[in-house]
């Protein structure tokens, strides 16, 4: 990070309105309030205050805030590449998701292309937020019906500065609804090898075999 350009202010205000400010171009006070130039001419009747912010500006406020950035700079220009994936959501309406994590700094860009053509509608891109570890989570999610998906070709694009191209990441045709088409069908073939089974028990003559007495009971049924 350098800092090639810089510029500073002095504004003061009172009651939630601007009173004066200093104009660095010439040195002095500038009323933002009629009643301003009555408080100047007793606070700073010679101009002094004035010519020691001007100064502080241009030259001691510049010299700190280099010297605070070479301090930080290693945690300023660190670049963490974001971690992503796209996964389908079923809400009332079908939804993609494409989630970005884990990078750093904070300004990355999600954006999605049908068939190489970028896609700008039924498109929701959430704000950026902090994860526990300093560094920043991302999604942008996008509408769009199953039978497009089947059809056409989505991908989800993110950009970085921690990246050297784009991150693509194709999204898989909705595989959702067969996962449920499949999951009855499994349910469906254990209930009926369940009848099957009892059917055949039921059917084939067997009958269990009663509970033989003790041989304590034979003998009180003896000596009686």
């Amino acid at each position: 990070m350098k800092i090639t350009d810089s510029q500073g202010y002095d504004l003061y205000g009172y009651d939630g309105e601007d009173f004066m400010s200093l104009d660095l171009k010439t040195g002095t006070w500038t009323e933002a309030k009629p009643q301003a130039g009555i408080f100047i001419k007793e606070w700073d009747p010679t101009e002094d205050e004035a010519k020691h912010w001007k100064r502080y500006l241009e030259n001691d406020c510049i010299d700190w805030l280099k010297k605070f950035v070479s301090y930080g700079r290693e945690t300023l220009e660190r670049k963490v590449r974001p971690e992503a994936s796209v996964f389908h959501k079923h809400t009332p309406s079908p939804e993609v998701v494409c989630h970005a994590t884990g990078f750093f700094p904070k300004a990355l860009n999600i954006t999605w292309q049908k068939d190489g053509e970028d896609v700008t509608e039924d498109v929701e891109l959430n704000e950026t937020l902090p994860n526990h570890d300093g560094s920043f989570q991302k999604r942008s999610i996008l509408k769009v019906p199953a039978e497009k998906l089947q059809k056409h070709k989505y991908t989800c694009v993110v950009q970085h500065s921690s990246l050297e191209k784009d991150l693509i990441l194709e999204v898989a045709k909705d595989g959702g609804q067969i996962g449920v088409v499949i999951g009855v069908v499994v349910v469906a073939l254990l209930a009926v090898v369940a009848a099957v089974v009892f059917w055949k028990k039921r059917n084939s003559g067997f009958k269990p075999v009663p509970p033989r007495p003790s041989s304590e009971g034979n003998s009180s049924s003896n000596n009686s």
